[in-house]
Formats: structure tokens, sequence, C-alpha cells
């Protein structure tokens, strides 16, 4: 089999997949896997007397020496039988959970041997007190809330991991619509933000995008923190002139005819982090076999989600009231990327939101230079060390080979944001490059 032939197959497969349901898929993958490891362990004469019987064929002759189903069902638990099935899960109800939200309706959970459901929570701070009491055994977090916690920034401090990204991108500036005539940064001088939670990358972001735009966040605007759901209805009665959210709030405001999205996220990083995966370090010590478990089934629904074949199935899963409780077709502007502005334009932009469950170290470091900036801690920081306490890069990729997903080969990387390059092997030189900052 010549290299086009191995091409098409690969195409074949994936446009099949995307057909199936979430455990056939993985039935078909686990065989089609299997077929290919024979052929390409096959000598040339073999290997096209081989792939001449057909997949099916060919994959029915393996059966006969090597049966799939018990190849099937160690792949699914690798690890060994999870010592505690039944579990509970913390989430907010917005886009960026979508893996761990979808987990359940569309049975990665139970894939992986797990029976687990998804608890919904109000705000962050409840998510937050949730995990740290263990009244939750897994959280959708945002992405500095583990660093937060585990420096004790904001709470006492607990040890946290965050295993895997959720979602990359998936956030925007909605303004209300009386303030169309908005071009930049100085315009927003004196206006009232909301952001959900102090330690968020909507905080991050917006007040990076201020800044550089030489508005400085804590004196020349006011930013307070909302919980996700209650924005519109702030934006509404006018109580703020803005946010920058997660969606699908800033295409609800479009929906509703109350605002219009000003700028994507990416376009202020692209391919940024924003929502997470979290397990107490305690968690994940006292059931090893099941945080492995919950681990692969995260990872696994997160490469699922980041399929756009997928996309409208999602958003009918994550629709129904004990979910996401939103139109449908709000829901699938977002993860589709194909969505009214607000300003009479219908935009397409795909990667509006993606899914890549690769926590980069980097990343990391970057949330802890922006902490340090506005005075969220304080004193010397080990930003590199912190970083790899918490974001679980090498395992997360671990995990991911196993379930034949791609890997990496660097924990870190260089980032562009707004244009500048940030250097993670730099972040003191950073954070003091800042005109504008709030520390002491």
């Amino acid at each position: 089999m010549n290299g086009h032939d191995e091409h098409r197959m690969e195409d074949e497969r994936s446009r099949r997949g995307a057909e199936l349901s979430s455990e056939a898929y993985f039935a078909r993958t686990v065989e089609q896997s299997v077929v290919a490891a024979v052929l390409r362990a096959a000598g040339p004469t073999r290997r096209q007397l081989l792939a001449g019987l057909g997949g099916a064929a060919l994959a029915a002759l393996i059966a006969e020496v090597l049966p799939l189903g018990r190849v099937t069902a160690f792949a699914a638990d690798p690890a060994g039988k999870p010592e505690k099935r039944d579990l509970s899960i913390g989430f907010i109800p917005i886009t960026c959970a979508t893996p761990i939200i979808m987990a359940e309706p569309l049975g990665f959970y139970k894939k992986h041997g797990l029976n687990a459901t998804v608890k919904r929570a109000a705000g962050w701070a409840m998510i937050r007190d949730w995990a740290i009491n263990k009244e939750v055994d897994a959280a959708h977090m945002l992405t500095p809330m583990p660093l937060a916690i585990t420096l004790g920034a904001g709470s006492l401090p607990v040890p946290f991991y965050m295993p895997a990204v959720e979602n990359i991108n998936g956030q925007a500036i909605t303004l209300h619509i009386k303030h169309k005539g908005v071009q930049t940064a100085a315009d927003m001088k004196g206006f009232r933000f909301c952001v959900p939670f102090d330690f968020s990358m909507h905080n991050y972001l917006l007040r990076y995008f201020l800044a550089e735009g030489g508005v400085h966040p804590d004196k020349d605007v006011q930013i307070r923190v909302v919980p996700p759901p209650e924005m519109v209805a702030n934006l509404k009665a006018g109580n703020v002139n803005g946010y920058l959210a997660p969606d699908p709030f800033n295409q609800r405001a479009v929906y509703e005819n109350v605002g219009f999205i000003y700028k994507l996220s990416k376009e202020i990083w692209d391919r940024h982090p924003c929502c997470a995966f979290t397990v107490s370090k305690e968690f994940a010590t006292t059931y090893p076999n099941t945080f492995q478990a919950l681990f692969r089934a995260i990872v696994d629904a997160t490469h699922y989600a980041s399929n756009p074949a997928h996309r409208k199935e999602i958003a009918a899963a994550i629709a129904p009231t004990n979910y996401l409780n939103q139109p449908v077709t709000v829901l699938e502007q977002v993860l589709t990327g194909t969505y009214a502005d607000g300003l009479g334009a219908i935009k397409k932009v795909p990667d509006r939101i993606d899914f890549d469950p690769y926590p980069w170290h980097s990343m990391a470091v970057w949330i802890l230079t922006q902490m340090k900036r506005w005075g969220h801690v304080k004193g010397d920081l080990n930003y590199k060390e912190v970083a790899e306490q918490v974001y679980l890069a090498s395992e997360c990729d671990r995990v991911a080979k196993a379930l034949g997903y791609p890997t990496h080969t660097a924990t870190s990387t260089k980032h562009t944001i707004m244009g500048k390059v940030f250097d993670p092997d730099q972040p003191e030189a950073y954070v003091k490059s800042f005109k504008i900052h709030s520390m002491a």
C-alpha cells in the first residue's frame, strides 16, 4: 500500500467516523488500528495480498486469532478498574464546558467505565467551593483557577491538577447595542464591564486589550464579577456597557437584540486557552484508576468536539434545560462559527471556538505573569515550577497517545498576543515590560 492509498484510507476513516456514535466510533477505530498495524508489519507481497481482501474481510480474519472485543475493552480500560465509578462533575452552563457536558449524553463517561453525571453551578465561586470541599469529584474550571487555588490566591491553598484544557478561543467582547460607534479601547474609558471571575482568561484578556490601548483597567474603567448566566440581563438593564464573556452569552445578546460582538477573543490571542478539566491532587492520588478513566474520557470527548462535523450533533446534545438551557440555533452559531454579529452581518469564523486538551506549560506561565501584573499574586514566583506542578502536559500526551491522537514534542512554546511574542523562558522580564499594571 503506497502513501497515497494510506492517505485515502485515512480520509475515508475520518468521513465514516463522523457518521458513527462515540462508542461505535471507538470500536471501529480500534479495529482499523489493528488492521493497519497488521498491514504495516507484513512484507510488501503479503501486504498487497492482505490489502486485497478488503478491510472487513481482513478484520474478520484477524479476529479469528485475536479477539477484537478484548482489544477494544483493554483500550478503553488499560489502567485497571476504576475504584469509584459513580462521579459528580461540576460545571458552569457555557459552551467552554462542551466536552465535559457532552460526555454525559453522548456516552463518553460510560465508554470509559464511569457512571458520571454533571452538576450545574451558578457561578465560579460555587465551583471553586464545591471542588475544595469535595462536593464534586472533578470540576470544569477556568484555566487560571487551579493555579490560583494551588497558590492560595483568593482561597486557602489546595493542590489542584489541570490535566486538560477544554476549549481554546470561544470568548468575545460584547458591547451594548448603543455603543455601535466604538472603534478602539480608548473609546471605552469610563465603561462598566463584567467578567465571570477574577481568576479568568476573560479578565486577563480584557485587561490586556484595554491596557494595550492605553486604558488602565483598574483606574479608567470598572470591571465587576457577574456569573455568566446573568450577563445578558445586566447588559439589557444598562448595569454594564459590555463584557468579555464566554459563549453562548455573547451570541445570546445578539439573539435578544441587546448587544453586538465587538471583538472575538481569538483576535486578541488566537488559540488561547479558556476552560479546563480539573481535579484535586488528593482525588487523583486516592483514586488513580478512576482519575485515569476520567482523564481518558475527557481527552476523548475533547478531540471528538474538535471535529467540525460533530458540532451540530453536540449543540443538540448540550442544549437541554439540565445542561446549557439555550436555543439550539444559538449554540450552533457559536459551535459552527457561522453567526450573526449584531451589526447586520453574518460572519464565518470556523475556529471561533475550538477544542484542544493539551495544557501547554507556557499558557500557565503567561497566566501567572498576568496574575502578578494585576496584583493577584505577590512576591517571588517560580513560574515554571508552578506551571509544571498544576498543568499535566506530559500526562495529557500519554493519554492522547494511548487513544490514538496526536502528541507534542515540547511542553512550552512561544505565544503571540496582540502581535507581541511572549517568551515563557523570560516571565519576570515580561511582567516588568508593562507600563500599565497594578503591582505595588
